[in-house]
């Protein structure tokens, strides 16, 4: 159910465009998200998704059109102050810290927010280690709302891979985000870990008030999670809607099985419909 016209608006994308050369990879994308939604981006592989996501968190420098975070113009500001202003991300492949602690990804992630300067982190003065034991006793509460406070001493790459993925967005949360970008964050997950992982999606948005914006190839999830979504298709927008009305638009049956498979896929609807 779309959420309330009144809520205020998080992220608002218009004529978003990127070219790589001369391949136009997106095409005058726009969005817009409010407070507090579960929207979904989908579409085939090479479709652009990936691309707006790093557009959105400055990896990449639009061609042309507009970012705005919170009614803040996005598109020429570094990774790191986007992160700063509150955007969070996670990749298609996961980028922990392998060789450090479940602990200290965390506690990485936290320490933007750390409140001491370089003086304080040289001289491990009074002020730098009373912070950092609350830093450190923060990370360790935050593991425990994702249930890894038990791995908390664990190297990251030693976990299965359904907890390094909840590392991953318990990380990207330590950053304090008001908006959640997540890039295919069941790629590689088992039936019961993906299951697992649409509870902990909701749950985060409850918990933490948090806007999201997901990237999905399992169908499952996005359906099963999301609002609303757009679909992506060479570059470019095709469709909007509820995941009902998605399943049933025939742009994106095409953009996902072909012309001839749509029109198969059509008839054995239409057949079963008329024997029922």
């Amino acid at each position: 159910m779309t959420p309330p016209a009144d809520r205020p608006v998080v992220l608002e994308i218009q004529g978003l465009t990127k070219f790589f050369g001369g391949l136009r990879a997106v095409s005058d994308f726009g969005v817009t998200i409010r407070e507090r939604e579960l929207v979904g981006l989908i579409g085939p592989n090479g479709a652009g998704k990936t691309t707006v996501f790093n557009m959105i968190t400055g990896i990449y420098v639009p061609s042309a059109g507009s970012i705005k975070f919170q009614g803040t113009e996005l598109a020429e500001m570094a990774p790191h102050t986007i992160t700063q202003i509150g955007i969070a991300r996670t990749f298609q492949n996961i980028r922990l810290f392998p060789n450090l602690t479940v602990l200290d990804n965390v506690r990485i992630a936290y320490h933007p927010h750390a409140g001491y300067g370089m003086l304080d982190a040289l001289t491990h003065g009074g002020k730098f280690t009373s912070l950092e034991r609350e830093l450190t006793e923060k990370a360790q509460d935050f593991l425990g709302v994702f249930r890894l406070q038990d791995r908390q001493g664990e190297i990251a790459r030693n976990l299965p891979y359904g907890e390094q993925r909840r590392l991953e967005i318990a990380r990207a949360l330590a950053a304090e985000p008001k908006l959640l970008l997540l890039d295919e964050p069941a790629a590689g997950m088992n039936p019961a870990e993906v299951a697992t992982l649409m509870d902990l999606i909701h749950f985060i948005r409850d918990r933490f008030s948090l806007t999201i914006l997901l990237i999905e190839h399992q169908m499952r999830v996005v359906m099963g999670i999301c609002e609303w979504m757009s679909v992506m298709d060479f570059g470019e927008v095709i469709a909007r809607g509820t995941p009902q009305e998605i399943q049933a638009n025939q742009r994106v049956i095409e953009a996902y099985l072909g012309r001839g498979a749509a029109a198969l896929a059509q008839k054995l609807r239409e057949k079963r419909t008329h024997a029922a």
